[in-house]
């Protein structure tokens, strides 16, 4: 008698590359660069999609310019994601 799996045909893993998720890579790879360096958690792949799923993806790429330009990538990154410092009284 085989075992179960030998009847079962195995399909190749298709790997999902999109371009958000590719975006979503990059901040994760700048982001942990600081925070391994400050003995913080990395942030996991989930984490970053659910900070960022409100964000449309034409819009990740200002946030990945503006986060290029600055001094400090992880400050600029966490300044632009904060809704209260944008918003007028």
């Amino acid at each position: 008698m085989k075992h179960i799996g030998a009847h079962l045909k195995r399909t190749a893993v298709k790997v999902r590359i999109t371009e958000r998720g590719e975006m979503m890579r990059y901040f994760c790879k700048e982001l942990n660069k600081t925070r391994i360096r400050d003995n913080l958690e990395p942030i996991t792949m989930a984490r970053m999609g659910k900070i960022l799923e409100g964000i449309p993806t034409k819009d990740l790429y200002y946030l990945k310019r503006s986060c290029e330009d600055s001094a400090n990538f992880s400050k600029k990154f966490w300044w632009l994601l904060d809704i209260k410092k944008h918003l007028r009284d």
